[in-house]
């Protein structure tokens, strides 16, 4: 049987959608662990993921040399065995975001989902060339990544969502008066379905702000590490449960947000530490990133027991 488009088996996901962080070695320098890496993504398909995003953010695409990145993705896909779809990062310039893209494609993966590209802050006309170029490519579906440098008028989307490819946008800036007027010029202008994702880092702490806006779909770090955590808060927004909902919020995600807010790179280095307080020897991060202080982690492991704790109760 021949897998549904991508669009369709994200639209109504049944778990959170999973960033898993890559696996290296110990020590300086280490290349990626391919096996701890396949063991990361394939629990967290067996724990409940609707979707793999590979190499993106949270698994460190800026510190992957090509042949690692097309690794990691030939890696998840297997891993995934078919199960869910693996959505590829691609990024930087427009020429290396298009050869990410061909790689991601020859590696097997479903989709890709395109952040900014390096450093430039260019006007909404090259950012328009930009991802179409990207979409051009490969026949795969590309998810666009709105934050940092790369911020869209709600014109922009909407010429994105008329180019042959683009299927959706993930939106790390947290302007929601943006994404409204964003979400009502697509739906005015461009007919069919258009993907959103709320792309904060920790999303669950702002999704119930963007479900007000028809927003469902959201991204899950916490997930790496804490899966019945992210799969409970998932399953309470899903049946309406905002009580449930609301006691994770106030005694486990606004805590850690607090605590990822003490350092710079937290988003990924804290994530990491988290996948290694479950037992699973992902490795450290590489620079530029650096790992999180000891009293930090601890504090990480207090607020994981925590979490599991809240669920218990509600059990």
């Amino acid at each position: 049987m021949t897998p549904a488009p991508l669009a369709d088996r994200l639209r109504e996901p049944s778990g959170p959608l999973f960033f898993p962080v890559t696996a290296y070695g110990p020590g300086p320098g280490a290349p990626v662990d391919l096996a701890v890496y396949r063991a990361h993504v394939r629990e967290g398909v067996a724990a409940g993921a609707a979707a793999v995003f590979a190499c993106c953010g949270t698994g460190e695409f800026h510190a992957l040399l090509p042949e690692e990145f097309e690794a990691c993705v030939r890696a998840a896909v297997e891993a995934a065995e078919g199960r869910v779809p693996v959505v590829a990062g691609t990024g930087y310039g427009t020429a290396l975001a298009v050869r990410h893209a061909r790689i991601a494609e020859e590696a097997g993966a479903d989709g890709l989902l395109a952040m900014p590209p390096y450093l430039v802050v260019a006007g909404q006309e090259g950012l328009l060339r930009h991802y179409r170029e990207i979409a051009a490519a490969t026949p795969l579906p590309v998810i666009v990544y709105q934050r940092d440098n790369a911020v869209f008028a709600p014109d922009t989307v909407a010429a994105l969502a008329r180019t042959d490819g683009v299927i959706g946008l993930k939106d790390g800036l947290g302007d929601l008066d943006l994404m409204q007027r964003t979400v009502s010029a697509v739906r005015t202008e461009v007919p069919g379905d258009f993907l959103y994702f709320n792309g904060l880092p920790t999303a669950e702490q702002t999704q119930l702000a963007y479900r007000a806006l028809g927003i469902t779909l959201y991204s899950s770090a916490v997930f790496c590490f804490a899966p019945k955590i992210a799969l409970a808060f998932h399953r309470a927004l899903g049946s309406g449960d905002e009580a449930t909902a609301r006691r994770l919020l106030d005694g486990f995600y606004g805590p850690f947000v607090e605590l990822r807010a003490q350092g710079r790179g937290y988003a990924v280095s804290l994530v990491k530490a988290g996948v290694r307080l479950r037992g699973l020897d992902v490795g450290g991060v590489r620079p530029p990133l650096d790992e999180p202080g000891e009293d930090h982690v601890k504090q990480l492991a207090r607020l994981i027991e925590r979490g599991h704790a809240l669920l218990a109760e509600d059990a």
